[in-house]
């Protein structure tokens, strides 16, 4: 199998690559979603609110918190998740910084 190469780009290019592959799964984005429509800590009812199974749920949240856009705190059994506010303004930076590029009017195209 080969190696990704991530090493070849620009951490800034890295960065945008991992934000697109947490906002390329559905569940991910409803996680979110979710979230931020209720604004404030969800400790466990992402199984009924979702629709997946807990296992699942679970390793999406793993992605969402290793990516820094969620933070959780343990209390007792059971994990509290919430958006984290500072890292998820850092990312909007990044990825409007990305998304507003635009081509000027003199580019000739194919």
């Amino acid at each position: 199998m080969g190696l990704a190469k991530t090493e070849m780009f620009t951490d800034q290019q890295n960065e945008i690559s991992l934000f697109a592959k947490v906002f390329g799964h559905p569940a991910r984005v409803a996680i979110l979603q979710h979230l931020f429509k209720i604004n404030s800590c969800v400790c466990g009812d992402l199984v009924n609110e979702i629709g997946l199974a807990q296992p699942t749920i679970s390793q999406h949240l793993k992605e969402l918190k290793h990516l820094g856009l969620i933070k959780g705190n343990v209390e007792g059994t059971s994990v509290c998740y919430c958006i984290h506010k500072e890292n998820w303004t850092a990312m909007k930076v990044v990825m409007n910084e990305f998304l507003n590029q635009d081509l000027t009017e003199k580019t000739e195209c194919c």
